[in-house]
């Protein structure tokens, strides 16, 4: 069984950049929904759909554990997968989601004031509120949404992903951490740390999967046991363009960006 990365576009290749980095002996697949990106903006029903039309393929591709790399997904249909779909469609399959071991990593050092950035779906759920509050109930949290960002950086326009990102943080006010709860916001890390007070904490999720998932198999070795371990990668998307193919190329250059059949 391999290991399955879902993101509704790229950003979640991120992530599965540091899975690979923390443990390269594993099989992946990814699979980006480039034809239905930006899922920031869709309905509650069509990110549902979305998102288990994208799991039975994981699934029919062999991967027994599957990892929502999207916020937005995560937020909306984890605990449906989780609770109903996956217990009578796949009972032996585990799908995991981003939020509850970010929200871990953002609660450390004494944090009483956190910031989260996500997309529209995302904050809308009010999921980062509700787990925070769970770790932490007297917490002051934060949420903005930031529709701009995804569209920028999956058309791969970095400058306009910069100036929405100096528009965003403007928002943050004396936090001590700010989420950045999207895959495709570690790309702008490095500018949210350069605009924000160096005493604010940016909670990036590709530096803390790789860690957790790691950790996570080894406190499950039933499911350690069934991945199989031939070191590869392969990179599926449902629409193929060039432009995915560059953007892919990027993080993964000696991997070939495929459409999924």
């Amino acid at each position: 069984m391999k290991i399955g990365v879902f993101d509704s576009g790229l950003g979640g290749l991120v992530i599965t950049k540091a899975f690979v980095e923390a443990m390269p002996e594993y099989d992946y697949i990814y699979y980006g929904d480039t034809m239905h990106l930006p899922y920031g903006e869709k309905t509650q029903e069509q990110i549902l759909f979305y998102t288990i039309d994208a799991i039975k393929y994981l699934i029919s591709q062999n991967c027994g554990l599957i990892i929502i790399a999207c916020n937005t997904a995560t937020s909306i249909a984890l605990r449906y997968l989780q609770q109903r779909f996956i217990p009578t469609f796949a009972p032996d399959i585990k799908v995991l989601g981003v939020v509850i071991p970010t929200v871990e990593e953002a609660v450390l050092d004494n944090a009483s004031r956190i910031g989260v950035l996500a997309t529209p779906a995302t904050v809308s759920s009010h999921i980062y509120q509700a787990e925070l509050h769970k770790l932490k109930p007297k917490l002051e949290v934060f949420e903005f949404a930031a529709p701009k960002l995804v569209p920028a950086i999956e058309a791969n326009d970095f400058a306009s992903a910069k100036i929405c990102a100096q528009e965003y943080a403007a928002c943050f006010e004396d936090i001590d951490s700010l989420i950045l709860g999207c895959t495709h916001y570690p790309l702008l890390k490095s500018e949210f740390r350069r605009i924000l007070p160096k005493k604010t904490k940016v909670v990036s999720q590709d530096e803390l999967m790789g860690v957790k998932l790691k950790d996570y198999l080894r406190r499950h070795i039933e499911i350690d046991i069934s991945l199989s371990r031939g070191g590869k990668l392969q990179v599926l998307v449902s629409r193929m363009d060039e432009h995915y193919a560059k953007v892919a190329s990027t993080l993964f250059p000696n991997i070939k960006i495929e459409e999924a059949k």
